[in-house]
């Protein structure tokens, strides 16, 4: 039997997935240090160190305009995690700096990435909200955990596309939890601290009264 306009079909073949394998590999180097480099750049921002962790996601952003060619439509999923990092550290610093939270467009991300990525950035919030309560900061702290809700709030509605956007679900109501963790805890540090002046009232009269 002749087969040989079919070897001839197999070796193009052969030669995409060839292709397709290297770009492949190729991602998974690069969307690895990408990731790295966004995970330092949170640690960095939440020591205050915010020029440091700008410098990281710089580099990050241009490892991904690197390694973004090599997605192109089939590979695009190898891409996600990257982007998800991307956007939280990008969220982070914004916040930090006191600056207007980046777009989807501003970071050349897809849009479930930046989804996502919006959901993984309340985990980062609620740090931050801690950290401002040990320094009894309540100003910020009312502030960061509004956010907080705003970001969820506006992220909930999408929720319908969850068949689209894989794990979409899931950190919703790991938001969800988050959000309410925080608020609790808002609520019994706004508590203490009424208890606490209370309290500084009623020993300044006292003493008034000796």
């Amino acid at each position: 039997m002749e087969i040989t306009n079919l070897q001839a079909s197999l070796d193009d073949l052969h030669e995409q997935l060839k292709s397709i394998e290297e770009r492949r590999e190729k991602l998974i180097t690069g969307t690895r240090k990408v990731v790295l480099l966004c995970g330092k750049s949170i640690v960095d921002l939440h020591r205050n160190e915010i020029k440091e962790g700008e410098k990281k996601i710089e580099e990050a952003r241009l490892l991904l305009n690197e390694f973004r060619p090599y997605a192109k439509t089939d590979l695009q999923r190898y891409m996600v995690d990257a982007e998800q990092e991307f956007v939280e550290a990008s969220m982070l610093k914004s916040i930090c700096e006191g600056s207007p939270l980046p777009l989807r467009e501003d970071l050349s991300v897809s849009g479930p990435s930046y989804i996502t990525g919006i959901l993984d950035t309340i985990g980062e919030i609620k740090r931050l909200v801690y950290d401002r309560m040990r320094t009894s900061q309540t100003t910020d702290v009312i502030r960061l955990f509004g956010l907080m809700q705003e970001l969820y709030n506006a992220v909930y509605v999408l929720g319908v596309y969850d068949n689209l956007i894989p794990g979409l679900r899931r950190k919703l109501d790991i938001s969800k939890m988050i959000t309410e963790d925080v608020r609790a805890a808002v609520t019994e540090d706004s508590r203490r601290q009424l208890m606490i002046n209370a309290l500084a009232i009623l020993e300044k009269k006292l003493k008034d009264h000796v």
